[in-house]
């Protein structure tokens, strides 16, 4: 028997969601405890086989209810670490994504459970993931 820790990659996608000089971000939900009340992007893990255009645009509709439409790929970031059960790599594709339309609503009994528009000023106030610090300067250069 080995005692090696399993070593899991996620492949993740995350909208960059502007409204003038808004940002949508989301809360994360005591589901996630570690990170419970921080705000993250809206966005999350791919589906198997499924295109991470479109994977972003499926999870920013569960998590907002808001209709998005990938414009271009804003960046790709890859971080590591290791867990008391597992080693992880998340791969993470954010995406700049033009607002289409919908009614700004929140996820019932998921990871998030609020989203907010915010200025750049107003988010040096939140708890934020590290996730919106690697996407705030693509949004607010």
């Amino acid at each position: 028997m080995s005692d090696e820790i399993p070593q899991i990659t996620r492949i993740a996608a995350y909208g960059l969601v502007r409204n003038d000089e808004q940002i949508l971000l989301c809360r994360l939900s005591k589901q996630l405890p570690r990170f419970a009340g921080m705000w993250t992007l809206p966005g999350g893990g791919l589906n198997f086989g499924e295109p991470p255009a479109d994977g972003m645009v499926r999870e920013v509709f569960e998590e907002t209810g808001l209709h998005v439409e990938p414009s271009h790929i804003a960046g790709i970031d890859s971080i590591a670490g290791e867990l008391p059960d597992r080693a992880y790599h998340s791969i993470r594709i954010l995406y700049h994504a033009d607002l289409l339309g919908g009614t700004l609503t929140y996820e019932q009994d998921g990871t998030t459970d609020l989203c907010q528009w915010f200025t750049r000023e107003q988010t040096r106030s939140l708890g934020l993931v590290d996730l919106v610090q690697v996407g705030l300067p693509l949004v607010f250069p």
